[in-house]
């Protein structure tokens, strides 16, 4: 969680704000490359310890509640699926798109159907990661409250 709120807080606004301040003709697409290799590794990163924690969770059987238990299960799952969508799903789409179009993204009219639908999958890719991020933070909360008992 702690990765996924650096790279969007930090991460992705330094790459696109460093990279066009060269003032280059392809700023966006240059910091979109680097921004799409980092965030791969966070989704990837994130979906394989989720998965991990998943299994885990049935195998550490420490005493708490049947809803908080319920709750941490779903909070987990929802880690692998938004990360699991953002990288395998959205990610690809986007990349896909971005070949269709030829040219670097900055010289695509804004209202080209294609980069439409890449603003409209970054919009997704950025919820995807929030619901990972906000699941992760209900279930970090929930597997501390079982280790206090």
């Amino acid at each position: 969680m702690g990765v996924a709120l650096f790279f969007g807080a930090v991460v992705a606004p330094a790459a696109f704000g460093v990279v066009r301040s060269f003032g280059l003709p392809n700023a966006s697409e240059i910091a979109g490359s680097i921004v799409t290799r980092t965030l791969g590794v966070v989704n990837v990163a994130g979906f394989v310890i989720a998965l991990l924690l998943l299994v885990t969770v049935f195998l550490r059987r420490i005493p708490q509640g049947r809803i908080s238990f319920i709750v941490e299960c779903v909070c987990l799952g929802l880690i692998v699926l938004a990360t699991g969508v953002g990288h395998w799903v959205i990610a690809a789409r986007m990349r896909a798109l971005r070949v269709a179009m030829e040219l670097p993204i900055d010289q695509i009219a804004a209202d080209d159907s294609r980069r439409i639908a890449f603003n409209a999958l970054h919009g997704y890719s950025v919820n995807a990661l929030g619901i990972a991020m906000i699941a992760g933070l209900v279930a970090l909360v929930l597997m501390g409250r079982g280790v206090r008992h």
